[in-house]
């Protein structure tokens, strides 16, 4: 049974600040919760799940698990849920935090002002995809820990570390590292040879890559527009041009 003190913490973490002072994130439905707490970077807390998905999941295993688990019934969980359809299980993670990011011999992200949700949690997806694990952000992108973000990433969040930092100061700093800026100019897509050491920069969904971050890139990335639409969101962008870039 679930306490209305459980309830308001839960409900708590639906906003930025309290995920920060309790470093931790909430993740729903089971194919994400299985894959969280299946990985070795995410440290579960505690989860809240129906009967069924308890005795499918837990008490079938053969060891007790290092963490809280609360049977509540279905009705709760639609108080708790942070989705339009709650599906079993919600679960408490403690945040993976990284103080810094290795970018040599690696292909990685940096994202400057990607603040729809959506967007940001299928990059993380797509990242994931491509066998990226590193994804920069700049401090005003959207936060990859909002239960949307983390719904989006399908469980890729356990795979991949993020920071958020002042992109600018940090490009001067992992200098002579090549910076692929993907732009509306520059050089088509499918000239580009695939990449094994760099870094791809994508902008805001409507500003596009800050003027200062754009400096600091030695190289512009562009794919073809053969139609009338203005530009391409986001997340398409960066899955198209990683699939031509990625080094196999």
């Amino acid at each position: 049974m679930i306490t209305k003190l459980q309830v308001k913490y839960i409900q708590s973490l639906g906003q930025k600040k309290f995920r920060d002072e309790e470093a931790v994130f909430i993740a729903e439905g089971p194919r994400i919760i299985n894959e969280l707490l299946g990985a070795a970077a995410i440290t579960p807390v505690s989860v809240y799940a129906t009967r069924g998905w308890i005795q499918e999941n837990i008490r079938a295993g053969k060891s007790s698990p290092s963490f809280q688990v609360i049977e509540i019934k279905e009705a709760e969980l639609e108080r708790l849920s942070f989705l339009q359809t709650p599906n079993e299980v919600l679960g408490i993670f403690k945040k993976p935090l990284y103080a810094a990011l290795d970018f040599s011999n690696t292909l990685s992200l940096m994202l400057d002002g990607i603040q729809d949700p959506g967007n940001l949690g299928t990059i993380i997806r797509i990242a994931d995809w491509f066998g990226i694990s590193n994804i920069v952000c700049s401090e005003d992108c959207a936060d990859a820990f909002a239960p949307k973000v983390v719904q989006a990433t399908m469980g890729s969040i356990a795979r991949v570390k993020l920071l958020y930092t002042d992109l600018v100061a940090l490009a001067k700093k992992t200098r002579p590292l090549q910076l692929y800026a993907a732009t509306l100019d520059g050089q088509s897509v499918h000239q580009q040879q695939p990449i094994k050491e760099a870094v791809l920069v994508t902008g805001n969904e409507s500003k596009g890559i800050s003027a200062a971050l754009l400096d600091c890139c030695q190289h512009r990335i562009t794919i073809p527009r053969i139609g009338q639409a203005e530009s391409l969101n986001a997340a398409v962008a960066t899955g198209i041009i990683l699939s031509h870039i990625v080094k196999r």
